[in-house]
C-alpha cells in the first residue's frame, strides 16, 4: 500500500487544473493507494488577496490561461473576492463526519468556484452547493464550521501544509511563503512506502505522478485505459468532465483525444447511457 497526500485548496486553478491526472492514478491503482487531503488554507480573510492586489476582474482574467489544460471554466468577474478558509472548513468538518465524502465536497467546491459566482467564505452559498451532493449533509457541515473540533483538525492540516522547508518541492520552485512558514503550493502529492517519502510539488503532469508510484512499488498491478467511456462513468458517479474522460483513455505518453472523447460521449447520451450538463464552458458527464 502506497499512502498518497494531497496538500489543495478549491479555489487554486493550478490545482483545480490537475484533476485529470489525478484520475488517471486513481483508476490506474485504485485501492493500492491509501489518500489523504490536506487543505493548505490559502487565505483566511478576504483582505489578504486585496493587500495583494487581487481583484475579481484579475480572478477572472487569470482563468483564462488555465484553459489550455482542459477543465470547465465561466470566468466572469465574481461579485468580491473571497478567502478560502471557510471552504477548507467544510472540507475539514466533512471529512470528522462522514471520513471519505471531504474528496467529493471538495471537488464540488472546485467545480462551483470555476464555473459558478460563488464566493468560497460566504457559508450560505457553500451550502447551496453542497445540498446537490447525494449523500452528504450540507447543514451539518456547515453548521459545525466553527466548531472546536473542525478548528482544530483544519489547523493541524494548516500546519501540516506549512512543512515545506526543504523539501524536493522547494527545491524546484514548488512552494510558498505567502503568509510565514514555507508552505506546499496546491497542488502538491506526497507519496509514501515502508519510511520512504517522495514529493510530487506543485503542478505536475501525470507521467511525473506514475513515476513516482511505480519506482514505489514496481508490483503494483496498473490498469488499463479502457477503449469506451462508459465503464469510466460508473467508476466516477459523480461525473467527469470532458478533459478527465479524455486523459483517462489515453494509452502511454499519446495526447489525450478530447475531441474523440468528447465523439464517445455524445454516442453514450444519445443511447441513453450517459446525461451530459453544461459546465461552464464544458461539461460534466454522468452515468444515466
Amino acid at each position: 500500500m502506497i499512502g498518497a497526500t494531497l496538500y489543495s485548496d478549491a479555489a487554486c486553478p493550478w490545482a483545480y487544473s490537475v484533476s485529470p491526472a489525478l484520475h488517471v492514478i486513481r483508476w490506474r491503482y485504485g485501492d493500492q493507494l491509501d489518500w489523504r487531503l490536506v487543505v493548505i488554507g490559502l487565505t483566511e480573510s478576504a483582505q489578504q488577496y486585496v493587500d495583494r492586489g487581487y481583484t475579481p476582474l484579475r480572478g477572472a482574467r487569470g482563468q483564462l490561461r488555465f484553459r489550455r489544460y482542459g477543465m470547465p471554466f465561466s470566468p466572469q468577474p465574481k461579485a468580491r473576492v473571497a478567502a478560502t478558509a471557510r471552504a477548507c472548513r467544510a472540507v475539514v468538518s466533512a471529512r470528522l463526519l462522514d471520513p471519505g465524502s471531504e474528496w467529493r465536497v471538495f471537488r464540488a467546491l472546485q467545480l462551483a468556484n470555476f464555473t459558478t459566482p460563488i464566493l468560497l467564505d460566504d457559508d450560505e452559498q457553500l451550502r447551496e452547493v453542497l445540498r446537490d451532493l447525494d449523500g452528504v449533509d450540507a447543514d451539518a457541515i456547515i453548521a459545525r464550521l466553527g466548531d472546536p473540533e473542525v478548528s482544530e483538525a483544519y489547523q493541524r492540516d494548516r500546519a501540516e501544509s506549512r512543512t515545506a522547508a526543504g523539501s524536493a518541492a522547494e527545491l524546484q520552485g514548488k512552494t510558498a511563503n505567502t503568509d510565514g512558514p514555507v508552505r506546499y503550493t496546491a497542488p502538491s502529492l506526497g507519496l509514501s512506502r515502508n519510511g520512504l517519502s517522495l514529493m510530487a510539488g506543485g503542478w505536475q503532469p501525470v507521467e511525473a505522478y506514475d513515476a513516482l508510484v511505480a519506482n514505489l512499488d514496481p508490483a503494483l498491478e496498473r490498469r488499463p485505459p479502457p477503449e469506451w467511456p462508459a465503464s469510466l462513468l460508473d467508476h466516477f458517479a459523480d461525473g467527469l468532465t470532458t478533459q478527465e474522460v479524455a486523459a483517462l483513455m489515453t494509452h502511454g505518453n499519446d495526447a489525450p483525444d478530447r475531441a474523440g472523447a468528447e465523439a464517445a460521449l455524445l454516442e453514450l447520451v444519445a443511447d441513453g447511457a450517459a446525461r451530459r450538463e453544461p459546465l461552464g464552458d464544458d461539461a460534466l458527464w454522468l452515468p444515466a
